[in-house]
């Protein structure tokens, strides 16, 4: 047992040496993910909130068709900064080109009803397809909509008839959600981002060591000292997985500066120290995972390019849980904290919205996340022991 350690430690401590020496590898490696995180979050914040503050405030230029034939309503319209110009002669080619984002056509019947108290019909052309859009049409539904309340009250009390009486029941909504889980909702794609990064955090140390080690013929006279394979293999892989718990922490880091620094809706979520160490304990396990699963990879391929190819399948399982939560939402469960991916992805918005996580909830995450990580681990000492690894390609 002693030597088995001190064969870990040594390649462990061997492998982090050499991938430090090359500090162009370890600069690309580490630190890309979390500089072009922050930049590309708070760049698209910026132009995001930008554009609906420029939408919301800025006088809107709304094309209206039949204009003549409501001038209260018009007059209505431009006392919130909706401006009536002349329609387009095509509006519906228009809207799809994307010269206006809404048109507004009143129809000719709207004299002749409104002066039968009847209620009268105007339609808004937009194209839901386009976002851009969706803020200048939530504007002109919204003026229509108290401009179709004020004149329904002025009736009802030109008759001697309380407003009141056209709502007998009036729902009144009350949210429960509390503060903190609403700041989760802001973090949505958070446990994507760090689950991919735990994931795939160590993922061409992996490669390099084992497959790439082999490619160049350094790895037999490495399985020839009188270590055991089963502690060389091990020594790589807490190599990688040290690799992918400091790339962790700094996309952490990155995601903490990220919102601290990024929109109004971004820096109600605080990124205590806690919440970061807590974060990271919950993610190791997947990393521990990631580095077992791509050395088992890495010793069943003969090239780095064949192990390579598995990069492109790897790299769409942390985004399934996602996906199928997306297209089938599902009331949390105890069996959804043993399933990999799906796992971290609750304990991550549990953990970021304040939640309580019941101990068997922990006892179930680490007694499946460490499980699989050792039926891997299981499997690659196999294909280690095997005479067919010493036999480069």
């Amino acid at each position: 047992m002693k030597l088995f350690l001190k064969t870990l430690l040594t390649v462990a401590w061997k492998e982090l040496v050499d991938l430090f020496r090359d500090r162009r590898t370890v600069v690309l490696g580490l630190l890309m993910g979390p500089l072009l995180f922050p930049v590309l979050i708070l760049g698209m914040g910026a132009m995001a909130e930008k554009r609906a503050r420029t939408q919301l405030e800025s006088v809107l230029d709304l094309p209206v068709i039949g204009a003549g034939h409501a001038p209260s309503l018009v007059r209505h319209l431009g006392g919130r900064d909706i401006r009536a110009i002349d329609p387009p002669a095509d509006p519906e080619r228009a809207l799809r080109e994307q010269e206006h984002d809404v048109v507004l056509r009143i129809p000719a019947d709207f004299p002749e009803r409104w002066r039968q108290s009847r209620m009268a019909t105007v339609e808004i052309l937009y194209d839901s397809s386009r976002q851009d859009s969706q803020i200048p049409v939530a504007r002109v539904r919204e003026a229509i909509g108290q401009y179709g309340q004020q004149v329904g009250a002025l009736r009802l009390v030109s008759r001697g008839i309380s407003p009141e009486a056209a709502l007998p029941v009036l729902a009144a909504r009350r949210d429960v959600a509390t503060p903190e889980s609403k700041r989760g909702m802001i973090l949505m794609f958070l446990p994507y981002i760090l689950i991919f990064t735990g994931f795939i955090g160590g993922a061409y140390m992996v490669i390099d060591v084992t497959a790439g080690e082999r490619e160049r013929q350094s790895l037999e006279p490495l399985l020839a000292t009188p270590g055991s394979r089963s502690a060389l293999m091990s020594g790589k892989i807490l190599a990688a997985t040290v690799l992918g718990l400091l790339g962790l922490v700094l996309m952490l880091g990155a995601v903490a500066a990220t919102l601290a620094l990024g929109p109004r809706a971004m820096q109600m979520v605080s990124m205590t120290p806690r919440l970061l160490a807590m974060l990271l304990l919950v993610l190791a396990p997947i990393v521990l995972v990631g580095c077992t699963l791509l050395t088992l990879i890495s010793a069943s391929v003969k090239s780095v390019k064949e192990a390579q190819s598995y990069m492109s399948v790897l790299i769409l399982l942390p985004i399934l849980p996602t996906v199928v939560l997306m297209v089938s939402p599902v009331k949390e469960q105890l069996w959804q904290f043993a399933v990999p991916f799906l796992a971290q992805n609750q304990m991550v918005l549990k953990l970021v919205r304040s939640e309580w996580i019941e101990p068997m909830e922990w006892l179930v995450y680490f007694g499946s996340g460490f499980g699989l990580a050792l039926v891997l681990w299981l499997l690659a000492a196999r294909l280690y022991h095997s005479e067919k690894l010493a036999i480069s390609a």
